[in-house]
């Protein structure tokens, strides 16, 4: 038999006060005294009192639920972002339900008509790299379902997004790279209709450019997995004058690289340099450590939260779509030279 889960009427009956004044007891409510406020927390601590979540949503009409679409979980970049949510959603009340793509179009639509069926009060998401068409995260909008874009940011709809100043963190990377003497830099890196790939490959011309060196389209090549850094970097080194640096979108890319390089006999980074982009842990694992461009990922996953909480709280006020932009830092490790002495 189910047990008799303890209500705020039981705490008030077995203090001799009411309910609304246990209540507010629980929300250190300035009416209620010190002491009262002590006794009924004790008692709820003793007793094991827990708020009825399903009263809760029924009576602020609310499920204190916010859903959080990734493309994949085992990034170490998403796992982080998730990390930032999760802080900030618990110390505001809410739960978090995490979906994965798995970087498929179908199935994030899939699951953008599964939370337009369940009661969520807001989504958090960051598009797969094959989603081109965007009608079904427009739905939930149109339905007046709050939602905030991260890292991954759709530009054709009109919605708070959270991004990494992707250009200047690639700039960086890059100049680095051509002040510690490279000159041929290959760039491996994402599809170009997702802006982390456009902003990142458009940093890497910049910086190429700045100092003059022209950029060869032979150099840049869509690769941004580990996978495929293994398959293209062997042909891009036997190419008649091979890079001497490559960066990578992503840390997973530059392992790949590292590994294929290793594999064909080039020092690392006497030979070739390479910088990777995410800085995860991974980076640190590598032989030598991966220098790279950390992008916070915790801070940006804070930041989205608090976004959308501004819009859970506040709806009424409809005011302008917002984009923040988290910084990034250039993090130097074994596979670059040391810039030389002045």
């Amino acid at each position: 038999m189910k047990s008799h889960q303890v209500t705020i009427k039981d705490i008030a009956r077995e203090l001799g006060v009411s309910p609304s004044t246990v209540s507010r007891a629980l929300k250190d409510h300035p009416d209620i005294s010190p002491a009262t406020r002590h006794q009924v927390k004790e008692l709820v601590e003793k007793l094991k009192y827990k708020p009825n979540a399903v009263a809760l949503s029924l009576r602020s009409r609310r499920s204190y639920i916010i859903a959080v679409v990734v493309p994949e979980i085992v990034h170490y970049f998403f796992s982080s972002v998730i990390s930032g949510i999760e802080d900030v959603a618990i110390n505001a009340g809410y739960n978090v339900m995490i979906f994965q793509s798995n970087e498929k179009y179908e199935r994030e639509v899939h699951i953008a008509q599964l939370l337009a069926s369940n009661q969520v009060d807001g989504v958090l998401v960051s598009i797969s790299k094959t989603t081109k068409n965007f009608s079904h995260l427009r739905e939930l909008i149109n339905e007046g379902l709050p939602l905030v874009f991260f890292d991954r940011a759709c530009e054709e709809i009109e919605a708070d997004k959270v991004v990494v100043d992707d250009f200047v963190g690639a700039f960086n990377a890059v100049e680095h790279l051509i002040k510690t003497g490279c000159r041929r830099i290959a760039h491996f890196g994402a599809p170009q209709h997702l802006q982390i790939g456009y902003q990142r490959k458009r940093g890497y011309i910049s910086a190429l450019e700045k100092h003059r060196i022209e950029p060869d389209e032979a150099l840049m090549v869509k690769c941004d997995t580990h996978d495929e850094a293994l398959k293209l970097t062997p042909e891009i080194m036997r190419l008649d004058n091979p890079p001497d640096a490559i960066f990578a979108v992503n840390d997973l890319t530059a392992t790949g690289a590292l590994k294929a390089l290793k594999q064909m006999r080039f020092r690392i980074p006497e030979d070739v340099s390479i910088i990777g982009f995410t800085n995860g842990m991974v980076a640190t694992v590598t032989d030598p450590e991966m220098s790279s461009v950390d992008q916070h990922a915790s801070d940006l996953g804070k930041k989205a939260m608090e976004m959308l909480l501004n819009r859970i709280d506040a709806p009424e006020l409809n005011h302008p779509a917002i984009t923040e932009t988290i910084s990034t830092e250039l993090v130097l490790r074994g596979t670059t030279r040391p810039l030389p002495l002045s």
